[in-house]
């Protein structure tokens, strides 16, 4: 039986080594008032009025506002806004920055389309870079009315370092491998301290395993109850297979690669039961989930008997679900094993039909 516990090339810890990627960067907002704007009105396309020099990444800068703009023949007329570069270190400052406007009492009332700007000045003084159209002069006639014939521009301009790269002072550590470990264990027998004949194969195993993870086998081995060591348990009405999955599980927490298939009803049926038996309640829902992916006009007799036996009540419910649909009920009254439910247990004729009506109701 092929097993998802054995090692392969991608469970196989890899040595790592690792670096970052560190970035610096300086933030400084900088706000700039314009008193008596009317007054600026005519200065001249081109034309600038500039902020006191502010530093900000060992860098002078100022903000220039045109009250004219900076482009003649515009059928509206806009105020232009633009960060300028006075003095830097060396060439190639990289910046990103953001453009607003400020009414008297100091809260942000426009932020104007393409506010956010990114750029690099390669040369280290007298460049230049902003919004030509920063606002319509016809709105700032409006805004100006309301504050007193002034406004202020907020730049909030980030300076960014340049980057570098470190290695990392970390450790790889490798992934868990408990259940691989508890998988060998089980393969090799080593320390072995009981043995299960199940229809005369032998399957080793350990007591303190198999008690931590199933409280079947907890009172077995160490309750009140517990038997007399014996040299082989035996175990009956399972399959060898199963049993071996069984273990497998209560090993590893996971079952055999070719389990995975959800179209093996009849092996989820078993490996339910046995679950149920031995108090595996992750298992149970395991296969649980596995049979309601698996239920068709065939199975789902023999899927429901199974859910009310072992009191798997969503499982219950989706049977009842698909046999109380229209497009198959006749379908499914006329299997085997439908009929075989109906003489074995009269009354879930009674549920299906409540089942029924509700389906009906909800149609």
């Amino acid at each position: 039986m092929a097993s998802n516990s054995s090692s392969s090339p991608s469970n196989l810890f890899l040595g790592e080594t690792s670096s970052t990627c560190l970035t610096h960067s300086v933030t400084v907002a900088h706000k700039f008032q314009v008193t008596d704007f009317s007054l600026l009105e005519g200065i001249g396309v081109g034309k600038h009025v500039s902020s006191t020099p502010f530093s900000v990444g060992g860098c002078d800068w100022s903000l220039n506002v045109y009250p004219d703009g900076t482009s003649a023949g515009e059928k509206i007329p806009h105020v232009s806004v633009y960060l300028c570069l006075l003095k830097g270190p060396t060439p190639g400052v990289r910046v990103k920055f953001r453009l607003g406007l400020l009414d008297k009492d100091g809260k942000l009332v426009l932020r104007p389309q393409g506010s956010v700007l990114s750029k690099t000045f390669l040369e280290s003084a007298g460049r230049d870079c902003g919004l030509d159209k920063f606002m319509r002069k016809p709105d700032l006639q409006d805004f100006l009315h309301r504050n007193n014939d002034c406004f202020t521009v907020r730049c909030a301009l980030t300076v960014i370092k340049e980057s570098q790269s470190s290695e990392d002072n970390k450790i790889a550590v490798p992934p868990s491998n408990l259940c691989q470990d508890y998988a060998a264990m089980l393969k090799k027998k080593e320390g072995a301290d009981v043995t299960f004949n199940v229809d005369g194969q032998l399957f080793p195993a350990h007591r303190c395993v198999l008690a931590a993870r199933s409280p079947f086998f907890q009172a077995e081995f160490f309750g009140p109850m517990k038997k007399k060591p014996a040299q082989d348990i035996m175990i009956g009405d399972i399959k060898p297979t199963i049993f071996e999955a069984l273990l497998q599980f209560m090993y590893t927490d996971s079952l055999p690669d070719d389990y995975n298939a959800e179209d093996n009803v009849t092996v989820w049926q078993h490996l339910l039961v046995a679950a149920d038996l031995y108090g595996l309640e992750r298992l149970r829902l395991i296969c649980e989930d596995k049979l309601c992916c698996s239920i068709n006009v065939q199975t789902v007799a023999s899927t429901f008997a199974l859910a009310e036996q072992h009191s798997c009540v969503q499982l219950k419910d989706k049977c009842l679900q698909f046999i109380a649909s229209r497009a198959v009920l006749g379908a499914v009254m006329e299997t085997d094993g439908f009929k075989d439910l109906v003489a074995s247990r009269p009354l879930v004729m009674k549920e299906i039909l409540d089942k029924v009506a509700v389906v009906k109701d909800d149609e």
